[in-house]
């Protein structure tokens, strides 16, 4: 069977981005969904000075092997102030140290919320351009807009937003 990742861009408890991340994994059928929360992997702010000293962190190199045995990854990532949270960042400069192609060319959703109405549009735009140099495979990408209006009692309201990741998905589940 395959093990498809979910990661939600931000290590907030409550991230809107690890919900949406988590809700599309559970769409995937006949997959082994491993969710990923930033929290769980601890990870020194990103230095090569620290990386030259100290080596990888634990949190790296487990990150790194989930990573490496994933068949496909679904991520939705937080926008702060237009880009990646730092978090984020942090976690995608570390593993790209470890590998540079850190998505390993395999099959990718790219996805995108915020309680806004542009949903996270400037951070998707960025990893659209960026994934690809490392390694993204990106199958289809969407921006989920105002999420608190648009999804609700766990699951999407919006008929529209419903339909268009649905098919997301089974665009994905082809490509794995």
């Amino acid at each position: 069977m395959k093990n498809i990742v979910t990661i939600g861009g931000s290590t907030s408890k409550s991230s809107i981005n690890k919900i949406l991340a988590e809700y599309t994994g559970n769409l995937v059928k006949n997959v082994v969904v491993t969710n990923v929360d930033l929290n769980d992997f601890k990870m020194p702010l990103f230095s090569v000075d620290i990386q030259e000293k100290q080596g990888f962190s634990k949190g790296t190199t487990d990150l790194n092997g989930i990573i490496a045995k994933a068949d496909g990854f679904i991520i939705s990532l937080a926008e702060h102030n237009g880009a990646y949270s730092a978090a984020f960042k942090n976690v995608f400069d570390w593993l790209s140290i470890v590998e540079s192609k850190v998505w390993r060319n395999k099959p990718m959703l790219l996805l995108s919320t915020s309680p806004g109405v542009r949903g996270g549009e400037s951070v998707l735009k960025i990893a659209l351009n960026r994934f690809p140099y490392m390694g993204g495979n990106i199958i289809g990408s969407m921006i989920f807009p105002s999420f608190f209006d648009n999804f609700k009692e766990n699951t999407i309201v919006n008929t529209a937003l419903k339909l268009k990741l649905t098919k997301l998905v089974s665009k994905f589940e082809k490509a794995l």
